[in-house]
């Protein structure tokens, strides 16, 4: 057999849809000796991210904790917990993940209705109002907040609102607006929330903040059938994750993992909340005022755009995947490319967490412009960095 040696990757700098740059503090939380998953000094830093999620999520749910696996994970733990066999699901598909969830309808064994929209537009209410009213019998109204596959944000408060009206649980696709932009679990009256931390809050992939309503954990107590899943069962999870210092064993936690969580929650709280949506929506101007003096033109409209996730045009004439190598081959720069209707179309350019910092934009600027200068393109890469420069001006 062929030695192996340690691995070492090569540093990039990640500015595609996720992962995210992981802050330096938070690389250094992962290498904090690991203690038990019953410890009481590891009991009490889980009730102290508890209470650091509720902050995060602005929302005073009980059952609110990390699924200990990625955002997926926190999506399926909302439909298996509340949907049931025969059950009925209203489901916006504006991109990828809404086509997620309709597969997770299906394999709960539930019905799904799907409200389709144009890739790279906010999901229409007035659809979603016409299917609800289309089908009474509906318990579940699922969306997401911020379409990672687009880049587009759609009103969550109205769609929640909707749910309520029409006496429907609201099941939430936050994985990529948690710690990106305004998030109101409580205000809004969401019901099933779920996350992921490898976006916003610059931490380490693997783990899915999820939080729960009154509402929906009272239709998890009153199913009629066991959850399909014995680990993202929230009776069973309860146990591990409930007040108090006496725990029940359900799975050994990702020890390292959480107190990475722990880390980056507790920088996200001396931001400030409001501080770091401000600064994800400030990087985006300068992104945006950059990119836009190259001649690269956005796929959402203004009103609806995220700024933690840029969905651009590719420039007629350049190769995407040409340019995402040269990118990574050069300058140790990751973009993302188009999925789905978008693949090939599109570059998703990543201003999330600790990679939404001006030194970051300025490099994919200079590494942009070369990559397609490269393929016969003029760039004016100085005019793109003074535009920059003027979008970040005080």
């Amino acid at each position: 057999m062929t030695s192996i040696t340690s691995f070492h990757p090569t540093p990039r700098t990640l500015m595609g849809p996720g992962p995210s740059d992981v802050h330096p503090r938070i690389l250094e939380a992962l290498g904090r000796p690991t203690i038990g998953h019953l410890d009481p000094d590891f009991v009490a830093m889980m009730d102290e991210i508890k209470t650091l999620l509720k902050y995060a999520f602005q929302t005073d749910n009980e059952l609110t904790l990390p699924v200990s696996a990625p955002g997926s994970a926190g999506m399926e733990a909302c439909f298996v917990n509340l949907l049931e066999p025969g059950d009925k699901a209203v489901v916006c598909v504006n991109g990828v993940f809404g086509n997620r969830m309709v597969e997770n309808v299906t394999r709960c064994g539930a019905t799904a209705v799907r409200v389709d929209q144009e890739w790279g537009k906010p999901v229409d209410p007035d659809a979603v109002s016409a299917a609800l009213e289309a089908n009474p019998d509906a318990k579940v109204l699922a969306f997401v907040h911020a379409e990672t596959s687009t880049g587009a944000r759609s009103d969550a408060e109205t769609l929640c609102n909707l749910a309520q009206r029409h006496g429907c649980l609201s099941i939430v696709d936050t994985v990529t607006s948690l710690g990106g932009i305004p998030l109101y679990v409580d205000r809004w009256k969401a019901d099933a929330v779920y996350s992921g931390t490898q976006k916003c809050l610059s931490c380490t992939p693997g783990l899915s903040p999820v939080t729960f309503s009154d509402a929906a954990v009272a239709a998890i107590k009153a199913r009629k059938h066991p959850v399909q899943s014995w680990f993202l069962d929230m009776n069973l999870i309860l146990g591990y994750w409930g007040e108090g210092a006496k725990r029940a064993y359900h799975h050994t936690a990702p020890i390292n993992a959480l107190y990475a969580l722990h880390e980056s929650l507790v920088m996200l709280q001396e931001e400030g909340l409001e501080n770091a949506w401000q600064r994800h929506a400030t990087m985006h101007r300068a992104l945006a005022a950059g990119l836009q003096s190259m001649g690269i033109e956005f796929v959402v409209a203004e009103a609806a755009r995220l700024p933690q996730l840029n969905s651009v045009y590719i420039p007629e004439g350049i190769d995407d995947a040409q340019v995402r190598q040269y990118l990574l081959s050069k300058h140790n720069l990751e973009i993302g490319a188009g999925l789905g209707d978008f693949a090939g179309k599109v570059w998703r350019i990543g201003l999330m967490g600790y990679s939404a910092r001006r030194e970051n934009i300025e490099l994919l600027i200079r590494a942009l412009s070369d990559a397609m200068r490269e393929q016969g393109r003029s760039v004016d890469t100085d005019a793109a960095l003074s535009a920059v420069s003027a979008a970040l001006a005080p």
